[in-house]
């Protein structure tokens, strides 16, 4: 076993967690479907001065798996610094109208990192992502979307015997220097909250099962439309 494969195997399970709500309102998200998605820098009240940027990168891919047309982060990042927007914060401060006009976004996706990163102990490492987002409609400034993800992974494993967290917390440690864990667990993070079918995001226009979900998102909603006005 190489030490990479041995560094993951120690690394035990990831735990993902997302909030949800069953079930959940989709109904201005079905009103205000956007074809193409704007990601901002998230801000980042993590204590990692780098949270920022690996979690972006890691955004772009499932948000196109899902059915949409991704901004290139890299290229709107630079854009806006070039423009004199330097931070995260003062980028989530663009109006709505000169994203449209300039850019000409349907949705802009403003995110927010509360824990990134990876603590140590004596018998564990411990290493947290837990992000959360609000997906804005560009044209209305409607929050057509709202939720949060949050993963745990241990280099105990769960397990209970002493020499093996010893063995897991320093391998951790060691193989921390030469790989981000919470840029992988970013990832992990990302499909519980895009992929997620009860609470995540709809299947985009570009996406082959985007007319079947719509059918199905609507028949939930008028569901729930027509329980809400009998009570």
């Amino acid at each position: 076993m190489t030490p990479r494969a041995f560094a993951l195997a120690v690394l035990g399970t990831t735990l993902p967690l997302c909030s949800c709500a069953a079930p959940y309102d989709y109904g201005p998200y079905l009103e205000h479907m956007p074809k193409s998605i704007l990601v901002l820098p998230p801000l980042n009240e993590s204590p990692d001065v780098n949270a920022s940027y690996s979690y972006l990168s890691t955004v772009t891919r499932p948000l196109a798996e899902r059915g949409y047309y991704v901004f290139p982060v890299s290229v709107v990042d630079a854009f806006l610094k070039e423009n004199g927007l330097p931070t995260p914060g003062e980028m989530h401060q663009v109006p709505l109208d000169r994203v449209r006009d300039i850019i000409g976004a349907d949705a802009v996706l403003y995110l927010k990192i509360n824990q990134y990163g990876t603590t140590y102990q004596v018998l564990n490492s411990q290493t947290i992502v837990e992000v959360e987002g609000r997906l804005v409609d560009v044209n209305t400034g409607t929050t057509i979307w709202s939720g949060r993800s949050h993963a745990v992974q241990n280099s105990s494993g769960g397990q209970d015997n002493i020499i093996g967290m010893l063995v897991g917390a320093l391998v951790s440690q060691v193989f921390h220097t030469v790989a981000d864990y919470a840029h992988d667990l970013s990832r992990r993070v990302n499909t519980e909250m895009i992929f997620d079918d009860r609470v995540g995001f709809l299947s985009g226009h570009y996406h082959p099962g985007y007319e079947e979900d719509q059918r199905r998102r609507h028949d939930v909603q008028e569901k729930l439309l027509a329980k809400r006005r009998a009570q």
